[in-house]
């Protein structure tokens, strides 16, 4: 791992203690956070492979994170992780990209994605490669941290559950998400990081009768009351987020925050990725937590357009996920976001005007 920077220890050691009142409810701050946040570059050898058949689809994934642990550490707040069910293990043990092109770095050496178990990656047989590989050890290094760093705000942490046949014949069809396959999810949540640090829709609900209820009367817990703790949203809608709340309306029982719309009874976080949306502005200031976003498929890091950003931290979404929180170290640019003071926690704009972003 890299050492941090004396800067970078600074700001997170801040961040940890003294930006935000320990009283001020975790609907009422501003974060920032990375996209796929475990993706690692693809290899060479099968990035030039895939730029030359579709140089279009290659720029749009062609970015790298550092470690999580390293995100944390800097302060960022957010997290996104996609995950693949695997119930056998070894479905997505030899990615097929590995037999497309020549030279490639060696990959799992340790046979982690024969093993049973969610797996975590971002394109199968394409866009595969990471420090964590399942599930499991993505939970392990989010557990190591949070202990070493007791009193840290909560982290927000999308997560993706991928399924569905691809546009490409070539590469391999995931398992379906089921019920059951939630279940597992819910309980591998559990297992990885223990109840002890985890946010869930019943903490939130209370005494009121919905999730939805609760949130419209501020019901929040504390950054205080929620610090060593995450808060997972379900980045699936319609069919997929139906199977996750069958048997369990309004998410009672379950670990995973739905995205579901405002008027139903597990409403609470919602995920709107266009920051320019009007009605998010209108739902922050209902109780809503949004998840929006200031950059996508590197187009705003090329451009150095920092308009999208802008947009979303003027709306008060909460959550403002990037891919870029560092300079791109794959094509020239100075695009780079953060808060004033090179931060990625704020009190919330929409509660505290001072706090507003202007061009």
């Amino acid at each position: 791992m890299k050492a941090l920077s004396l800067f970078a220890l600074t700001a997170a050691l801040s961040l940890l203690h003294n930006d935000v009142p320990d009283n001020v409810k975790m609907n009422r701050i501003q974060v920032i956070g990375s996209h796929n946040s475990y993706k690692k570059a693809i290899d060479p050898a099968l990035f030039k492979m895939f730029q030359q058949r579709d140089s279009v689809s290659a720029s749009k994934i062609d970015y790298e994170h550092i470690s999580i642990a390293e995100q944390l550490d800097m302060g960022l707040l957010n997290l996104e992780i996609d995950v693949y069910a695997d119930a056998k293990g070894g479905k997505y043990a030899h990615p097929k990209g590995l037999d497309w092109a020549k030279g490639q770095a060696p990959y799992d050496e340790k046979g982690v994605m024969n093993e049973p178990g969610f797996k975590v990656l971002h394109i199968p047989d394409l866009d595969f490669r990471n420090d964590y590989l399942t599930l499991k050890n993505v939970l392990a290094e989010l557990k190591t941290w949070s202990e070493k760093h007791p009193h840290h705000y909560p982290v927000f942490i999308t997560l993706e559950p991928k399924d569905g046949a691809s546009k490409s014949k070539e590469i391999t069809e995931p398992e379906p998400f089921t019920t059951a396959v939630f279940d597992q999810l819910d309980q591998a949540l559990i297992d990885g990081l223990g109840k002890e640090h985890l946010i869930t829709p019943d903490m939130v609900r209370g005494k009121y009768k919905t999730v939805e209820e609760a949130v419209l009367h501020d019901n929040w817990p504390t950054v205080k009351a929620a610090e060593g703790k995450f808060a997972f949203i379900l980045d699936a809608k319609e069919g997929k987020r139906d199977l996750y709340i069958a048997g369990h309306p309004g998410l009672k029982g379950r670990v995973v925050f739905s995205n579901s719309e405002p008027g139903t009874p597990e409403a609470a976080m919602m995920i709107i990725n266009n920051p320019n949306s009007p009605e998010i502005k209108e739902l922050v200031a209902k109780g809503y937590i949004i998840r929006t976003r200031a950059d996508s498929d590197t187009k705003e890091a090329r451009l150095n357009d920092k308009s999208s950003f802008i947009a979303a931290c003027n709306s008060g979404a909460q959550i403002i996920t990037t891919d870029y929180y560092k300079k791109s170290t794959h094509f020239k640019s100075d695009y780079e976001i953060s808060f004033e003071g090179k931060k990625y926690c704020r009190l919330n704009p929409l509660f505290n005007n001072t706090a507003a972003v202007s061009k």
